[in-house]
């Protein structure tokens, strides 16, 4: 086959996995997306703290969204697997580190990154990024651009461990915001949490005069990411 035959087929497979996605998703609101570190192991203390956030707010009502890989990925499965609500694992076609973990009610696998951020972002109900490396900066990056652009609802957007994090935010602060490449209000969409309960206060504070389902204005935007 040509490779204009290969591309004009590789839409139909992008297709299919965007159909596959929105299918199997959208009975699933409200829910929580968790990213963090696909190398961090079982003893690590935020695979520890991942696993209980998870469970509290799987036991809140909230499925849990993840990567559906190793380390954190796994961690926060394995809390939503063993709490009252949905484990869904969001697994990518990877050479190396992705392996879908064990703890998955719903296992969507994508070969395509872009895919697979829509489905991260169109079902949250907020955003919980734990530690991690270039694929948890990315997904980080993505929801605050969206964002601030307008191209996606306001949420929370909660980081896990603010040792871990404090180099970047004053970075942000002493850098972005300093030579104009942000404004100050954008870093009010960031809030820092340590503990299951912090993280559920965040997200009811949030929500406390309105119900999680995006409004009608809200629906039409996330038709459009």
């Amino acid at each position: 086959m040509d490779k204009q035959k290969q591309e004009a087929w590789k839409v139909f497979q992008i297709m299919s996995e965007f159909v596959n996605g929105f299918e199997q998703l959208s009975p699933i609101a409200p829910a929580v997306t968790m990213y963090g570190s696909a190398r961090l192991k079982a003893d690590h203390p935020d695979y520890k703290r991942t696993e209980a956030i998870a469970l509290a707010l799987s036991n809140a009502g909230f499925s849990i969204i993840s990567g559906g890989g190793p380390g954190l990925m796994e961690a926060a499965n394995k809390g939503a697997f063993a709490g009252a609500s949905s484990s869904i694992g969001l697994n990518i076609q990877l050479p190396h580190e992705q392996k879908a973990n064990a703890y998955q009610d719903i296992n969507i696998s994508f070969r395509h990154f872009f895919a697979r951020k829509v489905m991260f972002v169109k079902y949250a109900t907020a955003y919980v990024v734990l530690p991690g490396g270039f694929g948890t900066l990315d997904e980080l990056a993505e929801i605050l651009t969206l964002i601030q652009t307008g191209k996606s609802r306001k949420i929370p957007i909660i980081l896990v461990n603010e040792t871990f994090w404090r180099g970047l935010l004053d970075w942000f602060s002493d850098t972005l915001i300093a030579e104009g490449t942000i404004s100050e209000s954008d870093l009010e969409l960031i809030q820092i949490c340590e503990t299951p309960d912090e993280v559920l206060n965040a997200i009811f504070d949030f929500y406390e005069q309105r119900g999680f389902a995006p409004s009608a204005k809200e629906e039409q935007v996330l038709l459009e990411l």
